[in-house]
């Protein structure tokens, strides 16, 4: 009977594109279905577990072998890779590939906040870092290396970043785990708006301030004084009036209308 690893790195070594372990599974279950062999049908139902194993494996001979290629698991896809030994060749039959522009140092410490911290808000990216990051953020979205998450469950409900997948290209990772120790920087305290508190459940959410409010006297409506000894009002409204004003404009996405 073939063996798991021995189809697994057949089925790499025809594909053109890295494939998961999941990608690998559906292959193998299609298999099945356009074969009647026993040892085609066999593996049926085979696990994403076996498959990792086997492929985990197979890159361990291929390594003792000491092969002019190499297995390598990239943003938690297989795919076969020459060594580097071998790139003088390998640049002669290819040519040179245009390498992506390095990212500054701010960029890198930006991307090493959101990669330790997702989700995270740009606010509390700034709190680590003590520098605005509105342009280094926008670098990072424009090349693709982080994305929006979704939006903090919090006054003004600014929106949170995560990395992405072309973060794990970038960096040869095959997963977030796959990331050094960052236990100082994921322990830094960061200072959160109060959460959204919810009037009755089923409606809208509103700031704290206007929940404690009595019911008796509507959170807008001044206190009652003599017309006579009472100052003239003051029509301007501050701009810290607004509790979500400034967090929810800083955080709108990019192109977003205004």
């Amino acid at each position: 009977m073939t063996e798991l690893k021995s189809i697994l790195e057949a089925l790499l070594f025809a594909s053109s594109a890295p494939l998961s372990a999941e990608d690998l599974k559906g292959l193998l279950v299609r298999a099945t279905e356009q074969s009647e062999d026993p040892a085609v049908r066999a593996f049926k139902k085979v696990k994403v577990a076996e498959i990792t194993t086997a492929l985990d494996t197979l890159r361990a001979e291929l390594e003792s072998a000491g092969r002019s290629f190499r297995l390598t698991c990239v943003a938690e896809a297989w795919q076969f890779v020459a060594r580097p030994d071998f790139a003088p060749w390998l640049r002669v039959m290819g040519g040179e590939r245009a390498r992506p522009a390095r990212l500054s140092q701010p960029a890198l410490e930006t991307l090493t906040i959101i990669a330790y911290r997702q989700p995270i808000t740009r606010a509390e990216i700034e709190q680590i870092r003590g520098v605005s990051v509105d342009g280094v953020m926008q670098t990072l979205l424009e090349r693709g290396l982080i994305e929006v998450a979704g939006r903090a469950e919090v006054v003004g409900r600014p929106l949170t970043y995560r990395t992405t997948r072309a973060f794990l290209e970038y960096f040869g990772l095959a997963r977030l785990e796959d990331l050094p120790g960052g236990d100082e920087l994921r322990r830094l305290p960061v200072e959160r708006p109060p959460a959204l508190l919810t009037v009755e459940p089923g409606l809208a959410t509103a700031p704290p301030d206007l929940l404690n409010a009595p019911a008796s006297t509507p959170a807008s409506a001044p206190p009652t004084a003599d017309p006579a000894s009472a100052p003239a009002a003051n029509p301007i409204v501050p701009a810290e009036a607004s509790p979500a004003g400034p967090a929810a404009a800083s955080d709108r996405p990019p192109g977003s209308d205004s």
